[in-house]
């Protein structure tokens, strides 16, 4: 098995380098050959590569037929620059996924948004975390052994008793890069996954707001919330959920899970894909 890793948002810095060589090493161990994109690293402050340079190295994956999934690394404000770069026919005919977390939450749902087509929210390069052994274990299980355990989460129910859909979403602050464009997901019937690391009680507030006054919450079969690290560190585990409950009716049911977030932790969301709870 091949696979690219690729830097859609901030390039890595090159501090990272021996965090990007460990996790090189763990995908190798696990019978994994890795591929580095060009501009994977920043060279002009956060910025690896233009946008289109960018863009290119993420099709350059998509065009070659030996790689065989595509791990983005990167993280932080400037992967919606690629968006219209992209081929989204050739990601769509490509037999491959892409996966990658927060900034990523605009690429992940533009490929939804253009071509139905699913990609994973999650961050390979937690596996070269400490005591990660657990987390390489299940995602081993899951890209070479069809396992689950990867994508299966808690959730507690605090509105309603189920919910099922095709999930879209992710990061909030992310997500609303892409309103007003062509790369917003349809939100009709899904279930919409929505979790934060910075956003404070103010911003969170506003987001959220965002969202209500574009009608997503009108239209939602359901809202999954994962952690707001920040603002559940000053408010509090259920302050996602008071915020949310200003702008969502009561009949929409509404889940919380502890393992879909920015912690190191966290477990894979397939965005795209069908999610039944409860």
């Amino acid at each position: 098995m091949k696979a690219g890793l690729v830097s859609c948002s901030n390039g890595q810095h090159p501090q990272q380098q021996e965090k990007i060589n460990q996790l090189i090493r763990i995908l190798e161990k696990m019978g994994m050959e890795c591929v580095q994109a060009e501009h994977l690293y920043a060279r002009d402050g956060v910025f690896g590569g233009t946008p289109k340079e960018r863009a290119q190295d993420l099709m350059a994956f998509y065009n070659d037929g030996s790689i065989h999934a595509i791990y983005d690394v990167s993280g932080g404000d400037i992967a919606n620059e690629v968006l219209g770069y992209l081929d989204y026919g050739k990601i769509a005919d490509a037999d491959k996924m892409f996966w990658g977390y927060s900034d990523l939450t605009t690429v992940i749902n533009a490929i939804y948004a253009k071509t139905g087509k699913a990609s994973v929210l999650y961050q390979v390069k937690h596996l070269a975390e400490d005591h990660a052994k657990l987390r390489q274990e299940c995602f081993q299980s899951a890209v070479f052994g069809g396992g689950t355990d990867l994508f299966q989460i808690s959730y507690q129910f605090l509105q309603g008793e189920s919910m099922e859909g095709v999930v879209v979403g992710g990061n909030i602050r992310c997500l609303l890069k892409l309103a007003g464009t062509p790369y917003f997901p349809d939100m009709r019937g899904k279930i919409l996954l929505l979790e934060s690391l910075g956003s404070s009680a103010a911003q969170a507030a506003a987001q959220i707001c965002q969202l209500g006054q574009m009608g997503v919450f009108d239209v939602v079969s359901g809202v999954l919330l994962g952690t707001f690290t920040k603002l559940e560190q000053s408010e509090g585990e259920m302050a996602p959920y008071k915020l949310l409950t200003r702008h969502i009716h009561t009949d929409i049911p509404v889940a919380r899970t502890p393992q879909v977030g920015h912690s190191a932790d966290a477990k894979a969301v397939l965005i795209g894909g069908f999610l039944q709870l409860g």
